[in-house]
């Protein structure tokens, strides 16, 4: 966990309770890493008065942001239990919270961005913000999404992997996003799980192709697919019983999963598609993540590049 030394926890301040700072306390207290807790402001109302001077708008400005300053400094003070752990407190006046928190998270050069979600009672799943989408599409940093629950010790993490892929740069994500799940279960003294989705026979084939033999086909893909999460496991010394390959889309096999073992975190990479692509073509990431009802983390591959700029 030494890669995680500088901490960005966002501050949300119509939540009452700051589950970004809560965890981020929470691993900087088994760590030592430092914290920033960041709070993004506007008032749409300053807007509305450019019929006053420049030093008057300043002004108005910087009493916001000297009262939310105040306001956060007295939350951290109450959150902070341990004395050792050093939090610095920012406030920054910006429409667009996300562009604000990766500008942040360049210029310092921040290793872990941590953030707080809402729960949708009757779902019992998380509800997502445009910023949250915008960090997980955008943010050159790993991007923890918590919800207001603890890690207990003896935690499962989840490494959602697909070791079915042939490419290159897929196949580095996936011990990327490995090697971080195990540095999770360091931290909490728990459990790595593979967990691993393969798609089933396509129908069309089936019905255009009459001596195409689906289950011979489907055993096929199944084999492949045990064999090379084998072959991933024992690169990184997991064992057999916390492998689970199941047929499916993973949307759908990655939740099951997360809810059968009861998974505190999972960690998923994410290639961050934006713009048109995006909108045309998903990002199975995100799929993913909308279904979870437990911490999640997003790591981008290596070599991604930040599309926000100064």
């Amino acid at each position: 966990m030494s890669q995680y030394a500088k901490l960005l926890a966002v501050i949300d301040p119509e939540q009452k309770q700051q589950v970004s700072l809560s965890r981020a306390l929470e691993i900087a207290q088994k760590t030592g890493a430092s914290i920033t807790a960041f709070l993004t402001i506007y008032d749409f109302s300053y807007e509305m008065t450019t019929m006053l001077s420049v030093d008057e708008r300043e002004a108005m400005r910087q009493a916001v942001v000297d009262d939310r300053t105040e306001w956060l400094t007295q939350l951290v003070t109450q959150e902070i239990t341990d004395s050792s752990i050093s939090v610095d407190v920012k406030v920054v006046w910006n429409n667009r919270p996300y562009e604000s928190i990766i500008y942040d998270v360049i210029d310092h050069h921040y290793d872990l961005v941590v953030k707080g979600t809402q729960s949708h009672d009757d779902l019992k799943s998380m509800l997502f913000t445009p910023t949250d989408w915008h960090l997980l599409r955008k943010c050159p940093v790993p991007v923890l999404l918590v919800k207001d629950h603890d890690w207990p010790e003896d935690g499962q993490i989840i490494a959602a992997v697909n070791v079915g892929t042939e490419d290159e740069a897929h196949a580095q994500l996936n011990h990327k996003v490995t090697n971080i799940a195990q540095s999770f279960a360091d931290l909490l003294n728990g459990t790595v799980h593979l967990v691993n989705s393969y798609p089933g026979t396509p129908v069309n084939i089936a019905i255009e192709i009459p001596e195409f033999d689906p289950q011979g086909y489907n055993e096929s893909v199944k084999n492949f697919h045990l064999e090379t999460m084998q072959k991933h496991a024992i690169q990184h010394s997991v064992p057999d019983a916390q492998c689970h390959v199941k047929e499916g889309l993973p949307e759908d096999v990655i939740p099951a999963i997360a809810s059968q073992i009861d998974a505190e975190l999972v960690v998923i990479g994410t290639v961050g598609r934006i713009g048109i692509s995006a909108a045309l073509i998903g990002n199975t990431a995100e799929h993913v993540i909308d279904a979870l009802r437990c911490d999640v983390l997003a790591v981008k591959p290596d070599g991604f590049e930040c599309p926000i700029r100064r």
